[in-house]
């Protein structure tokens, strides 16, 4: 596993937005890990979150692309973090894009704020973490309204590599539906692999009954 990835893992439990214990998760599924990116808080936290960002869009889709669109709310500091991670990292300047829930009428009108969508653009779409698969279905229709819009893929934090709407991964059903790539800063997979009986600061974070409790979960929800 790449030094950035076992990095991101341990950031995501210093933010305190990868968490363990018992929980339930938007769908209802109860599960023992928990993913929060509403935890990512400071400005400090932001740069080097956009900083994995960068790094894994570059490994997956290189920096010959226009747009970064990440969806409201939370795909908003996202594209920001990331754009600027991307100019600093490796010299790319990169347009942002998010919409607005609601189009507004005045000023800068539309949907969108930041950069305007073209045609011919080439786009990248940044979410936090997808499980389901549901947001995208809401922003294709958005990218496509723009215009002729080549969207290259589906950047994610953390694959949960669960079932989504078939019994394929959410990001796998993704990617043949669509026709693009989708990837992951890292998956859950990876996350168990640094953690399990591995102290951090001292502490075991995924124990054997944690790791029995995890394994449980993917046997009922993971994919296929």
């Amino acid at each position: 596993m790449e030094a950035y990835k076992q990095q991101f893992i341990e950031f995501m439990i210093d933010c305190n937005v990868l968490k363990f214990g018992d929980f339930v998760t938007k769908s209802g599924r109860k599960t023992p890990f928990f993913v929060n990116t509403g935890f990512y808080r400071t400005g400090a936290q932001l740069r080097k979150l956009g900083e994995y960002y960068a790094q894994a869009i570059r490994n997956t889709f290189g920096t010959d692309f226009d747009v970064l669109f990440g969806p409201a709310y939370k795909g908003i500091p996202l594209t920001v973090a990331a754009t600027i991670a991307l100019s600093e990292k490796y010299g790319v300047d990169i347009k942002y894009c998010s919409n607005r829930k609601e189009v507004k009428d005045h000023g800068d009108k539309g949907i969108l704020l930041g950069s305007p969508i073209q045609d011919g653009d080439k786009v990248v779409i940044i979410e936090d973490v997808t499980t389901a698969g549901t947001s995208i279905e809401e922003t294709m229709p958005i990218l496509m309204a723009q215009g002729k819009v080549n969207v290259q893929g589906l950047v994610v934090s953390v694959d949960r590599m669960e079932r989504g709407q078939t019994e394929k991964s959410a990001l796998a059903a993704i990617s043949e539906k669509y026709g693009f790539k989708t990837t992951a800063i890292v998956t859950m997979k990876e996350v168990v692999e640094h953690l399990y009986n591995k102290p951090y600061k001292g502490k075991i974070v995924i124990d054997d009954k944690l790791m029995e409790a995890i394994n449980a979960y993917y046997e009922q929800y993971g994919a296929k």
